[in-house]
């Protein structure tokens, strides 16, 4: 995954002029829906936004869908390591790193994000910078809803008592502070006078000053000729009067904080019931969201990752089987209404002579395409009794279909058996429709599309195709080898054999890709034609060939899902196919000369 920046949650990831998370990109695999499943995307963090684009290239033409990050919900999943999930409200995005560690990185940087984006985060309240003054402190103390007292008034009405009395403080503050600094000046006055008259007296000891400001009393001590000025008389203060005032005051400041006091004790009591009441109401309310986010992550999310087919899956196993059930209904309707409506064009494919089948061939993969046909006639063709387990699962007229149960590591492998027996049809004509590949689409439904890789010669071809996906079940996709071949009959008496083998192979220009599971295929179709003379000297007709047909399929699913359904398709998928195609090959034959 290429980034623009790395992000760990330190001060290095904060722009120091904005003080704003940098900017974040990469390449991150989103789950887009169930047919295309995960697909890389170009996704940026910036400015509190996650947003992808279709790629790097094309961010000029506008990004595909965007998250705000306020109220976004981050999970790391529980059992992949890299991916996580992001919410916000009803949408959820499904997001695979390349890696645990980038995982790591980007969870942090989302939640870096996410932090700083509220008005009340560090960064937030650094570029505002507000911060509440003492007096909108209790102007907001004093609008304080009141409601729940008779007299919820009366709290106001102290602070309102509280503010006079410091207007009737400050003035009396001033009042007496002239009235000491008077004090100060007239004692200041009254020691320099009586220094000067000391002085004098030192000077002049018997000496009675005319002025008159000291004399002297019988015992030689001298009287100070200045009497103490009265406080009232100093600029008109009232001492006594305004101490008066002012002890009046304090007691009144005193009495009125006692009561608010009490009523913010009384008030607390209110405060505390009332908040035990929003937090209950806050507990019912959040217990009811995740009540109502588990059934729409059920409902609105039922085609995400989390209920693909494996083992953690969230869907159960009945849902699973439910799911799969409606999906194959809805995909045989659409084949019913196709059909109806099909024209079939005619293909004049060329059949080569018989003996090009009956060879076996010298090009690359011809040994092994030996060793499965013999192994497919030695065993295929064996009887379903004795020890082989065989189970019979269906029967509907002539046609029989047997399974043995077969699990490894949790996959179910059960190979599948199915005899039947199609007039008017030889083995050679069945065996050719069954391989030919220009053919193919008219009768397979389950195919989305497929494509020959290689050919190999005449009768061998190396094949890719993908099936139509099957919701929860991941899409599948097979690559195989199909070669057919003529078995001659080593007894005169018994019939020749047609047989089809098709078994899977490794090929440099199909390998797997992360969009769909590879399964392993190992199947054949074995057919032998059986005459009966015709009456009299009339020619053999359709009427009087019959054509046995073993069909088996031994197939690994290349992933888990569970046995019971994939049993269960198996057992509904089979017989339907097996009718289609032997209608197909009836259809195609009628009227047309016999291939033996």
């Amino acid at each position: 995954m290429s980034e623009k920046s790395s992000s760990s949650g330190s001060d290095e990831d904060v722009d120091p002029e904005s003080g704003q998370p940098v900017e974040l990109g990469g390449v991150l695999s989103k789950w887009t829906n169930y047919i295309h499943g995960w697909q890389d995307r170009w996704v940026v963090l910036k400015n509190n936004t996650l947003s992808y684009y279709k790629s790097e290239d094309e961010r000029e033409y506008g990004c595909r869908g965007s998250l705000c990050l306020s109220k976004a919900v981050i999970t790391p999943h529980e059992f992949d390591e890299c991916r996580f999930d992001i919410s916000v409200n009803d949408s959820v995005w499904y997001l695979r790193a390349e890696d645990p560690e980038h995982r790591l990185q980007w969870i942090e940087s989302i939640e870096l994000h996410k932090a700083e984006s509220g008005y009340g985060s560090e960064t937030s309240l650094r570029r505002h910078g507000s911060m509440l003054s003492l007096t909108s402190a209790a102007s907001a103390l004093s609008a304080t809803s009141t409601s729940s007292f008779k007299k919820g008034h009366r709290l106001r009405e102290k602070l309102a008592e509280m503010e006079t009395f410091r207007d009737i403080l400050c003035r009396q503050v001033d009042t007496l502070q002239k009235y000491f600094d008077s004090c100060a000046d007239v004692v200041s006055k009254d020691e320099f006078h009586r220094d000067r008259v000391e002085e004098d007296e030192d000077d002049f000891p018997n000496t009675t000053r005319p002025d008159g400001e000291c004399n002297h009393n019988n015992n030689g001590s001298k009287e100070k000729l200045f009497p103490p000025a009265s406080p009232k008389g100093m600029n008109g203060i009232d001492f006594k009067g305004e101490a008066i005032t002012f002890k009046a005051t304090t007691a009144g400041i005193l009495s009125t904080l006692s009561h608010c006091i009490e009523l913010m004790v009384k008030r607390e009591d209110s405060w505390q019931k009332r908040l035990d009441k929003e937090l209950e109401k806050r507990r019912r309310v959040e217990d009811a969201y995740k009540s109502a986010v588990n059934e729409l992550k059920k409902k609105s999310h039922y085609g995400g990752p989390d209920y693909e087919e494996g083992p953690n899956s969230l869907i159960n196993e009945d849902e699973f089987f439910d799911a799969v059930e409606a999906a194959l209904d809805r995909q045989d309707k659409i084949e019913e209404q196709c059909q109806s409506e099909k024209v079939r064009i005619p293909r004049l494919t060329p059949v080569p002579p018989g003996d090009v089948y009956s060879t076996i061939g010298t090009y690359r993969f011809a040994a092994k395409v030996e060793e499965m046909v013999q192994n497919h006639m030695t065993y295929s063709l064996q009887d379903v009794g004795g020890d082989a387990n065989w189970q019979l699962v269906i029967e509907e007229g002539e046609m029989k279909v047997y399974r043995r149960e077969v699990e490894e590591n949790g996959i179910v492998l059960d190979p599948l058996k199915a005899t039947h027996s199609v007039k008017g049809v030889t083995g050679h004509e069945v065996c050719h429709y069954f391989w030919d590949t220009a053919v193919r689409m008219d009768w397979e439904t389950t195919i989305e599309n497929f494509n020959v890789v290689e050919t190999l010669s005449d009768n061998a071809v190396i094949v890719y195709q993908t099936h139509k996906r099957v919701w929860p079940a991941s899409q599948r996709d097979v690559l195989y080898l199909s070669a057919i071949r003529k078995i001659l009959a080593t007894n005169e008496n018994d019939p020749d054999t047609w047989l089809v083998c098709n078994f899977s192979v490794d090929h440099d220009n199909a390998l797997p890709t992360n969009r769909c599971v590879r399964a392993k295929i190992n199947v054949a179709m074995i057919c032998q034609t059986l005459v009966s003379p015709p009456e009299g000297d009339k020619e053999i007709s359709r009427d009087n060939i019959l054509c046995k047909i073993t069909y088996v399929a031994n197939v690994n699913p290349g992933g888990w899902a569970p046995a019971s359904v994939l049993r269960a398709v198996a057992k509904r998928e089979y017989p339907k196919f097996l009718k289609r195609f032997t209608s197909y090959v009836q259809e195609k034959t009628a009227g047309k000369p016999i291939l033996f």
